[in-house]
């Protein structure tokens, strides 16, 4: 345990570090800097050290609106006096024949893709169809996985940039009417995922719980209109309608849930 500690600590050193050095050539040289994707472990690193980092000023993207995986760009357009783009592209990826494609989930199109000995940090969010994906990544990447990714479990696939981000399909969450206490994180969670409150309980322990991409410790952080919640192995959803009381006086409120 000593080890995994010491271990994740040295992690969170690099990940730190390299902020650091990005910042301050970004500051230094008078350009723009980027960091690789940012899972949301890597972005609550960023923002612990986002005050030290200011200075150089900053942005995130991640290629679309709701986006997980995000990159981090330091450099201040007011001071800079110029634009220079995120480093994202889309890649749509295919089947052959799609009447004998497989069903495809978006950990066999990761799974493919790790197969092809790629760092996680040049891809971003996946958004997967029934037998089909949209893939955001580097462009620095994107050629080579349009020239080698030609399989997805037993589905033979092909794989274009998208030239145009309106093709993409927006995600359309589900949604759902909840009745709760409060607006507590932990009540609502439970209520969208229909878990006990000892299972929420165990999701904020593991430091698997964000609200808008910030790591989530206090279970009982109230909740307002427009947040979003997402919690490790489950999905996400967001606060989406205007709360109202109920004659037994619970709170019914309404929320967008992507799973």
């Amino acid at each position: 345990m000593a080890q995994d500690n010491k271990s994740q600590d040295k992690e969170i050193q690099q990940h730190k570090n390299r902020f650091h050095d990005l910042a301050e050539k970004a500051f230094r040289q008078g350009i723009y800097t980027f960091t690789g994707f940012l899972g949301l472990h890597e972005q609550e690193i960023f923002w612990q050290e986002e005050p030290k980092l200011r200075y150089a000023g900053y942005s995130t993207e991640g290629g679309h609106e709701m986006a997980e995986r995000v990159i981090v760009r330091f450099g201040d357009p007011g001071e800079l006096g110029y634009e220079v783009s995120f480093p994202i592209v889309c890649v749509h990826i295919q089947p052959l024949a799609r009447k004998f494609a497989d069903e495809l989930s978006h950990r066999d199109f990761l799974g493919a893709l790790m197969n092809l000995g790629i760092e996680r940090d040049v891809l971003g969010d996946i958004i997967a169809g029934e037998k089909e994906a949209y893939l955001f990544c580097l462009d620095t990447i994107a050629g080579f996985i349009c020239e080698n990714l030609q399989q997805v479990r037993h589905t033979h696939v092909k794989c274009a940039i998208v030239e145009a981000y309106a093709q993409i399909p927006q995600e359309e969450p589900e949604k759902l009417v909840i009745q709760v206490q409060s607006l507590r994180v932990d009540a609502v969670l439970a209520k969208v995922y229909n878990m006990s409150r000892e299972k929420s309980l165990e999701l904020f322990r593991g430091g698997k719980v964000y609200v808008n991409g910030r790591l989530c410790e206090n279970n009982s952080q109230q909740l307002s209109t427009g947040e979003t919640v997402n919690a490790r192995g489950y999905g996400k959803f967001t606060l989406t309608g205007e709360m109202r009381e109920t004659k037994k006086g619970k709170l019914s409120v309404e929320t967008a849930v992507y799973r």
